[in-house]
């Protein structure tokens, strides 16, 4: 494989479906819930759904411990890339007790929703499932609750 990605392809890998040229607003949703991929549609633009996103987070009292720009790190290369933000954030009283219990998810935690604009400009709120996560890491039935929260921001943060 080569070194070196193109967009399409960096796109469709950090969504899961390497190999894929592009994922049109219908394959969004039909690819949600595979290998534990999820999306929510957004009603906004990707920065205001990012804005409410946060501020949804914020209000509940969730640390936002970054928010990469992919399209703006890429247009800072000279390269375009549609509107892309991954929201990294948590709760170390939620997360710790998981990665006590299952110490892999680390690689996963703290929990991400990806915020990005498909080829025919709809906006998507994509996220691992809670389902994906406790299969992946074998997370105790008790302590999943600590791990569903981002279905319910992405759906709200896209109203």
């Amino acid at each position: 494989m080569s070194e070196r990605l193109g967009r399409r392809d960096f796109l469709c890998a950090a969504l899961g479906v390497f190999g894929a040229s592009v994922i049109p607003g219908d394959r969004a949703m039909a690819i949600s819930g595979v290998n534990g991929f999820a999306s929510k549609p957004s009603a906004h633009s990707v920065d205001e759904t990012v804005t409410k996103l946060r501020a949804l987070l914020d209000a509940k009292g969730v640390t936002v411990f970054a928010v990469v720009d992919h399209s703006g790190e890429a247009s800072k290369a000279g390269l375009t890339m549609r509107p892309t933000k991954l929201v990294i954030f948590g709760n170390p009283k939620g997360g710790t007790p998981v990665m006590v219990a299952a110490p892999s998810i680390a690689i996963d935690l703290p929990l991400k929703i990806l915020v990005w604009e498909d080829p025919d400009g709809k906006v998507w709120c994509s996220y691992n499932t809670p389902q994906y996560l406790q299969e992946r890491h074998h997370v105790p039935q008790e302590l999943v609750a600590n791990i569903s929260v981002a279905e319910m921001f992405a759906t709200k943060a896209g109203e």
